[in-house]
Parts: C-alpha cells; sequence; structure tokens
C-alpha cells in the first residue's frame, strides 16, 4: 500500500492515479475529503489528517510500502522557513515512527544548498531532516514548474505580453507536474534504494523567450517577454496578497536563477527528462485543448 499526502495537489493527484491504475492500493491523506472524492471513487482509501498533526499523520502512514512526502506552500506566511522546518521536521518523525519502508520527497532543483535560494531552503531542511532518520528515501527535484506561467496568461492574452523575473534570454530547466507526478509514482514502484536523489527537467530547456513563442502559438498571437528587474517583485508579489516574508524569498528565489546558483547539483545524482511539452502545458493552462 502506498500513501500519498498532497493528493488533491497537481503532483500528488498525478501519483495517486497512476498508482491505482497499476492496480497498486493507495491511501491518500487530504485535509478536506471532499476534494478527494475523484480518487476515492477510483479506489483510493481516504484519511483526513493535517500534515502538522504528528499522531493522526504516523497513523496514517502506518503498514505503507511508499510514502510520498513533500512540504506545501503558504503564501501567507510570516516566517515560511521556520515554520516548514518544524514541518518538515514532524514528517521525518513520523515517517520514522510508522517504520515507512521507503519514503519519496519532492524535493526542488537547488536543494543542495543551504542559503540563497528562497523558499528552496525549505526543501533542503527537509531532505536534512528525511536523510536523519535513516530510512530509504528519493528525493525528486525537479526544475521550475512550466505551471508558474499561468500567472502571465492574462497579459498575454490582452496585450501579448508575458512578463518574468526570470533573465528572458537564459534556458532554464522547466517541467510539467504531469511529469513529475509521474517520475514519484515510478520512483514508489521502483522501491528503496537507499538515499537516491533525482534531478527531473522538461524535454528540453527552456528561456522565457522561448516560452513567450510557445504561449504565442497557443494563443495565435505574438507574444513578447517583459522582463522585470529584481527590485520589483515584493511590491508585485505582496500587491497580490502574499506575504512580506514570502515575498522576499521568492526574491531571493529569482536572484538564484539569474546567478546560476539555483542550478543542478550533477555529481552523485540521476538526471531525467520529462516527456510533456511546453506547449501541451500552455494548452491546458489556456484551455486550448
Amino acid at each position: 500500500m502506498f500513501v500519498i499526502t498532497g493528493a488533491t495537489g497537481h503532483t500528488g493527484s498525478v501519483t495517486a492515479e497512476t498508482l491505482l491504475a497499476a492496480g497498486k492500493a493507495v491511501r491518500v491523506v487530504v485535509r478536506d475529503a471532499a476534494k478527494a472524492k475523484a480518487l476515492a471513487a477510483l479506489g483510493a482509501e481516504v484519511v483526513v489528517a493535517e500534515l502538522t498533526d504528528e499522531p493522526a499523520l504516523t497513523q496514517a502512514l502506518q503498514g505503507a510500502e511508499g510514502v510520498f512526502l513533500l512540504s506545501p506552500p503558504d503564501f501567507a506566511a510570516t516566517d515560511f522557513l521556520a515554520a516548514r522546518k518544524t514541518l518538515m521536521a514532524t514528517l521525518a518523525r513520523a515517517a520514522k515512527a510508522a517504520e515507512v519502508r521507503h519514503v519519496v520527497f519532492l524535493s526542488s532543483i537547488g536543494a543542495q544548498h543551504a542559503s540563497g535560494t528562497g523558499p528552496i531552503l525549505t526543501t533542503h531542511a527537509g531532505e536534512q531532516a528525511l536523510r536523519e532518520t535513516g530510512l530509504p528515501v528519493t528525493f525528486v527535484r525537479p526544475g521550475y514548474f512550466v505551471e508558474n506561467w499561468a500567472t502571465g496568461l492574462q497579459p498575454a492574452r490582452q496585450d501579448g505580453v508575458l512578463p518574468s523575473f526570470l533573465p528572458a534570454n537564459r534556458a532554464l530547466p522547466m517541467v510539467a507536474t504531469r511529469d513529475i507526478g509521474s517520475l514519484v509514482a515510478r520512483a514508489l514502484l521502483d522501491g528503496p534504494r537507499g538515499t537516491r536523489v533525482i534531478e527531473l527537467s522538461g524535454p528540453v530547456d527552456l528561456s522565457p523567450n522561448e516560452v513567450a513563442a510557445a504561449l504565442g502559438r497557443v494563443l495565435g498571437r505574438t507574444v513578447t517577454v517583459a522582463e522585470a528587474p529584481l527590485d520589483a517583485v515584493v511590491p508585485t508579489f505582496t500587491s497580490f496578497g502574499v506575504s512580506q516574508n514570502m515575498s522576499e524569498l521568492f526574491r531571493d528565489l529569482y536572484a538564484g536563477f539569474a546567478s546560476g546558483k539555483v542550478s543542478w547539483e550533477g555529481k552523485g545524482t540521476e538526471a531525467v527528462r520529462g516527456t510533456t511539452s511546453i506547449e501541451e502545458t500552455l494548452r491546458a493552462l489556456t484551455g486550448m485543448q
């Protein structure tokens, strides 16, 4: 039996659906059972528990052949790093107490660094906490999520402009969440192999200019990148209701991409490329299937 946290999100849902399609027993841990009705209809066992509730989570992980863990976002957090460090310690203790045979953890590109990567630092803390359990762990480190470009769809449609805090001409590893979920499922099915690090990118690395060109093909109009300065990150994000703390972390993240710090570790890791093209994801995001 496999236990999936975050099963109602983009990655967790694909992971759960893939395992169920393979005929595996799946237990999904969610905050709201109503949001897991589709998975329940496919045969998943639904357990309601908060990831911060260590006793409930430990119970939910009991008997698991493999577990998928992740650190969910919290755009309202006033001290995101501290909160997620506490959460990751809780997840690690629960997995160890439940004697889980294999953990797959959604980490991130750049997770090998202990500073200068913004919110990615929470995955660094997660990797550390899980390593210390002594359990067999697979760390899946995806590149930049293609779905992050969804915030630029409206100006692209209306004005032919794709806002970007990433350097317009710099090719970066980008990957669709569908490919992440599929890889997580495959890693769970592979079973424990000690400590394993998989670095996942899409079929090809892409610059924002190339994303804009692909979006233009999907929308049937010319789309160009409007590269914004890093000084605009915090006021832009706070204007959307994101906390000051999270906005500052996002600025650090974009600075890390710009400097090249947010990149692959390489040595001692496995490099994997997904199969979902940028156009496939953009068509789904725009509803132009």
